[in-house]
């Protein structure tokens, strides 16, 4: 009798066992099933940047757990800055079902808003968040988008000072923006705030078309002791070769936001790092996919900055680039 007693105990605890080990078991499951995530490059397959940003967002993403063809699912599409292929693109990716995507660039954001506003989007390399109406506000978005932009607004200033100290004899400088944008009027205002301070009049040139451009940069360059300063924003791409060429003809020291166009022989950028932009929206990806919102977790701006400086282009131009910004440097071309 007591050793059926014994008996009967021992399986009383046993299924209780089985009972408190079982939700454990469905839990653990249910954290490695399978996520999917969409992604949306706005360059092309082939660009070495654009893979240097992809690359980082997939190993800080393996990092945080997330092994793809183990526990999540990676969709990738290349825009090639093509805005109805990024369109196309972004309604393929949204048939996938996917649980979130990482859109890289203003393009890719924006073919992403045009097919969902419910599915999460974790953005960087964005421009102006607010003004694109990708999100409500920096600190809350609000929506189903959130994720790194590519400049505080009152950056812009450091242009000018960095274009003072490679040219101490600048006294003016022609402010290459987009009017149409509202960050291209507060870059210019940035600009226009610290311009006193350093003994540099700045001028506004608008971005309607590369003619505009060309006459207005030979008519700012009859005068002497000028520069130039190229804003950030979608015209960038499209203009680059442009204004390297204007900068190399008529003499002009010139920065610039990004640093391919130091690469392709412009004479020094400051701007954003956007491999760092990239590791850190996998953070974000992270901790949406574990149940945060996009609309809780607030816009970031840049942590990161890089200075590159083309010396030949300096030589060329006949300066000579000071050793405290060369010490600074993260990438000097010679």
């Amino acid at each position: 009798m007591q050793f059926d007693q014994l008996k009967r105990r021992e399986f009383i605890m046993l299924l209780g066992g089985v009972a408190a080990a079982w939700p454990l078991a469905v839990r653990a499951q249910q954290a490695e099933r399978m996520r999917r995530i969409g992604v949306l490059m706005t360059r092309a397959a082939d660009d070495p940047l654009g893979q240097a940003r992809l690359v980082a967002f997939q190993q800080a993403l393996q990092q945080l757990g997330w092994s793809d063809g183990r526990n999540v699912r990676i969709d990738i599409r290349w825009g090639e800055t093509d805005a109805e292929r990024a369109r196309r693109y972004a309604q393929e990716l949204i048939a996938l079902a996917p649980d979130i995507i990482f859109g890289d660039g203003t393009g890719s954001v924006t073919a992403l808003q045009h097919v969902t506003r419910t599915v999460s989007i974790v953005f960087t390399s964005v421009l102006d968040p607010v003004g694109g109406g990708f999100v409500d506000s920096l600190s809350r978005p609000g929506g189903n988008m959130t994720g790194f932009m590519i400049f505080e607004y009152g950056f812009s200033g450091k242009w000018l000072e960095l274009l003072k100290q490679i040219a101490p004899r600048l006294t003016r400088a022609a402010v290459i923006r987009d009017p149409a944008i509202s960050i291209g009027t507060a870059q210019f205002s940035a600009i226009q705030a610290v311009a006193p301070s350093l003994g540099v009049e700045v001028t506004p040139i608008g971005v309607d078309d590369n003619g505009a451009i060309e006459r207005a940069v030979e008519a700012f360059a009859r005068s002497a002791n000028g520069g130039l300063i190229m804003t950030g924003g979608a015209f960038s791409a499209v203009t680059r070769d442009l204004i390297i060429t204007l900068a190399a003809r008529h003499k002009l020291p010139a920065v610039y936001p990004f640093h391919d166009v130091v690469t392709a022989g412009g004479l020094v950028s400051y701007g954003p790092d956007f491999v760092d932009q990239c590791r850190r929206a996998a953070g974000y990806v992270d901790r949406i996919l574990k149940g945060a919102k996009p609309a809780d977790l607030p816009v970031q701006a840049p942590t990161k900055y890089e200075l590159v400086v083309n010396l030949k282009t300096a030589k060329a131009l006949g300066l000579d680039v000071p050793a405290t910004v060369l010490a600074r440097a993260d990438a000097v071309i010679e």
